[in-house]
């Protein structure tokens, strides 16, 4: 009987409380999904593996046309070149999955430490020329393997077509939004790297023209020395590789969009280190000497194909940003301004807010903190704390999947061997003023071996600086409004 009215007791009460606070006892939603296909991501991993872009033929340059995206930002010419992964062009000497994807990983934090150390010495008060080329464990031939970013701040995964010269040659450059410098290695060669294109021969050019050491271009940059009149430039990484050469200004062209006279680049005759088949670099960062500085581009755009497939997409400037963009605040920093620092504010997982810190991500007046997009990394590197939190939010909602060891910067990995394809929470970017942009599966559970272990695509840096990675930015556009200071981020728009 006491028991009985004891029972009673508790349901009186529980139906109070539903009527005083008719949502506290409400279950909250289920958490939002999206589907990984395991199969698909193995069978390409297997693909790049054997794939040989000899036996594909030769990428014309007229393969990708101008798109315009009616932007009321866009103006001015719009030019459009290809974009290709390196897998494209050059053959893996890899032959297991795993082993590639170690190299790659190994490539990706030597290009990491680069850019983490350029921004601790600027914000040291450090001028980058007391910086000196130091030895690298790196074999260069390692490079020859594809797609995802990987090596130092001049060396990446992903390449574009250009013209240089006149008449015109074409050459495939490494695309960096990293860095500021255009160079091309150039004849004569007292050390130059393997690239898959001829080497460029000014002699035969119309439009070469040395730079004057007294030139506005030879003082912008922030190494460079003087012989007979004419500019010299030296452009040294944080994993020792260098180039260095005459400074020059030379027509380059963007397929059949157009061309640009009198564009200053490095012709450099001694280079070493992790740029292998690329012919130069173009730098796409904020500088008054990168590509789009020169070009005085209103806005850039990109789109990213899979690190693992031997398709194509387009480098576009000044074409706008697309209407359905996702829209975050492009910010910039009073000390680095090659960096693209964007106004990210967190995470969702499985539709819900990840808890951190307010102001967890802001880049204070010294240069410290702040998160910037980069097509040169690959994996998306987080300050510890935010990362702890997304990855632990991401495992409390994966409890059903079969775990398993960690791989290299990867802690936490999956078995997926059994599955063909798997449920998994969605993780999303959000950039304030309830904007955000949901990732594909497979942007952040990506294949390590061919068997089926997958793992959480995102890793801790000790850094105050966090990179957005060109990982979680494959099959987006990422368009860069310059000159009214937005990122988009817009999906299938390759």
């Amino acid at each position: 009987m006491a028991s009985s009215s004891k029972l009673s007791f508790l349901f009186s009460v529980s139906f109070l409380l539903s009527l005083l606070f008719p949502f506290s006892l409400a279950r909250s939603p289920p958490p939002t999904t999206a589907t990984l296909d395991v199969s698909a991501s193995l069978k390409q991993a297997q693909h790049i593996l054997s794939f040989d872009p000899q036996s594909s033929g030769p990428f014309s340059v007229s393969e990708t046309q101008p798109v315009s995206f009616n932007s009321s930002s866009s103006s001015g010419s719009v030019f459009s070149v290809p974009l290709h992964s390196r897998g494209s062009i050059r053959k893996t000497h890899h032959t297991d999955y795993k082993s590639l994807v170690l190299s790659r990983l190994e490539r990706d934090s030597a290009r990491v430490d680069s850019l983490t150390t350029e921004l601790e010495l600027v914000v040291s008060g450090v001028h980058k020329s007391e910086i000196k080329p130091v030895p690298t464990d790196i074999e260069p031939e390692a490079l020859s393997t594809p797609v995802i970013s990987g090596t130092s701040l001049g060396s990446g995964e992903y390449f574009t077509r250009v013209g240089i010269g006149s008449p015109v040659k074409q050459f495939y450059m490494v695309l960096d939004t990293g860095s500021d410098i255009n160079w091309i290695q150039c004849e004569p060669c007292s050390e130059c790297y393997q690239q898959t294109d001829p080497i460029f021969n000014p002699s035969a050019s119309s439009t070469y023209s040395p730079v004057s050491c007294d030139s506005r271009q030879c003082s912008s940059l922030q190494v460079s020395d003087c012989r007979g009149g004419k500019c010299l430039y030296q452009v040294s990484y944080g994993d020792g590789s260098y180039t260095v050469g005459d400074f020059v200004t030379e027509t380059v062209s963007f397929g059949n969009s157009g061309n640009i006279n009198g564009v200053a680049l490095g012709c450099g005759h001694t280079n070493e280190g992790l740029f292998v088949s690329a012919a130069g670099l173009l730098g796409l960062g904020g500088g008054p000497l990168s590509m789009t500085s020169q070009i005085k581009a209103t806005s850039f755009s990109y789109c990213l194909v899979d690190r693992d497939s031997a398709e194509s997409s387009s480098l576009d400037f000044n074409a706008g940003l697309p209407a359905d963009s996702v829209v975050a605040p492009l910010l910039r920093s009073r000390k680095v301004d090659t960096f693209y620092y964007v106004g990210l504010t967190g995470f969702g997982v499985g539709g819900q807010p990840v808890q951190l810190p307010p102001g967890l991500f802001d880049l204070d007046q010294s240069g410290n903190g702040g998160v910037i997009v980069d097509c040169g990394t690959a994996i998306t590197r987080l300050q510890t704390q935010a990362y702890n939190a997304l990855r632990d939010a991401f495992v409390s909602l994966t409890r059903d999947l079969p775990t398993t060891g960690g791989v290299a910067l990867f802690d936490t990995c999956y078995d997926l061997s059994s599955r063909s394809s798997v449920r998994v929470p969605t993780v999303a970017l959000r950039f304030g003023e309830g904007k955000s942009l949901d990732l594909p599966a497979k942007n952040y559970l990506i294949p390590v071996d061919s068997s089926g272990t997958f793992c959480f695509a995102f890793a801790p840096t000790s850094s105050s600086l966090s990179i957005i990675g060109n990982v979680q930015q494959q099959g987006t556009r990422v368009s860069y409004d310059l000159a009214g200071n937005r990122v988009g981020f817009s999906s299938r728009k390759c």
